[in-house]
């Protein structure tokens, strides 16, 4: 027996990376129905020499199909896609299918078509695995990256290669892309709206444009082009603060509340719709929405999904009033978080309170 050699393949970067995100990519497949009047040439022949036609034109009904790709950045279930993978939602169905194959149907949050992000929303029971918008690539040059999505409406794979260009500039369909993340990753039609990640898992960008010709119509390979994911972060804090604040107490780019600086947490209001996935009552608690892994709640055991109801002895409402009690810490001072974890005992969702300890750091 000739003894084997090389590493685990289970092992490699790239393997990890992939089963990170994995969960968290979504195929995203819109219809809508377009409806055209038809007449016919002999009707059309009858309007022009007898002033009218013989019967009026007819309606014809046509459904278009388009496929892309998406991923979930929020355990609430938000779904971030491209604009032109779903434009024109408000008149069509959405259907989203996990890696695991379940179907959901989701609905049209809002977008920008100037930069081509969007946001979509589905609903489940528990919160669902999502990739981080607060821990980004750091996006440098010769990078590995991964091309995760649908391409080609064959499902969920995935495609190597580096990143072989920063800040680059192209128009598609008389749009304007700028600082986009250029790579030689295989995109293909579907692929729009996937992640771009690193082999850490970390978000590169979100895939968005391949170029098949140049301007003079040179035939081209391995250009595909990325909305870098600080971007896709600012746009999407940007999209959840009017959804969640319409008052718009925050501004474009910024975590939702800055707890994180000293306890590693990230934090949002829970609405009405986080509060019925997550059975909580409303009006009650703050969502632990990210958990910095270096950070304090990581070691603790603190989780993104948890609720947290209490900090000390008072009741939290919103991150507002979290944010107000974080903020009073210095750094060594220690924090009791009261938390809510739900666990699926048989057929039953039961929740259980805990206290947890934090320490600023």
């Amino acid at each position: 027996m000739v003894a084997q050699t090389g590493s685990d393949p289970a092992s490699e970067p790239t393997v990890i990376a992939v089963g990170k995100v994995w969960p968290a990519v979504v195929n995203v497949n819109t219809e809508r129905i377009i409806t055209q009047r038809y007449q016919n040439p002999y009707d059309q022949l009858f309007n022009q020499f007898f002033g009218g036609a013989m019967r009026p034109p007819r309606e014809l009904q046509q459904k278009v199909q388009s496929l892309g790709s998406g991923f979930i950045v929020d355990p609430a279930g938000y779904i971030v896609t491209n604009e032109h993978v779903v434009e024109r939602a408000a008149d069509m169905k959405i259907h989203v299918t996990m890696s695991d194959g379940k179907v959901y149907e989701a609905r049209y949050v809002t977008g920008d078509p100037s930069k081509d992000i969007a946001l979509l929303k589905v609903d489940g029971d528990k919160p669902f695995p999502y990739i981080s918008l607060n821990d980004l690539s750091p996006n440098l040059l010769g990078e590995t990256v991964l091309a995760v999505g649908n391409p080609l409406g064959y499902g969920l794979s995935v495609s190597r290669g580096i990143v072989s260009a920063l800040k680059r500039a192209v128009t598609v369909e008389d749009v304007d892309y700028e600082d986009l993340v250029q790579t030689d990753a295989a995109i293909n039609p579907g692929n729009s709206g996937g992640p771009l990640i690193d082999i850490g898992g970390k978000l590169v960008g979100l895939n968005s444009v391949k170029m098949s010709f140049t301007p003079q119509g040179v035939p081209t390979q391995g250009i595909g082009f990325a909305i870098p994911g600080s971007s896709v972060r600012d746009t999407v804090h940007e999209f959840l603060a009017q959804v969640q604040n319409p008052g718009g107490m925050k501004k474009a780019g910024e975590d939702f509340t800055s707890a994180g600086k000293l306890f590693g947490l990230h934090l949002q209001d829970l609405t009405a719709d986080l509060s019925d996935a997550l059975g909580v009552p409303g009006g009650q608690g703050v969502l632990v929405s990210d958990v910095d892994e270096d950070g304090p709640a990581h070691a603790a055991g603190i989780e993104a999904g948890m609720v947290i109801v209490k900090v000390g002895r008072f009741a939290v409402n919103s991150a507002g009033e979290a944010e107000t009690m974080f903020a009073k810490a210095n750094s060594g001072d220690a924090a009791d978080l009261t938390v809510l974890v739900t666990q699926r005992v048989g057929g039953r969702m039961l929740q259980t309170e805990q206290v947890v300890e934090l320490k600023a750091r």
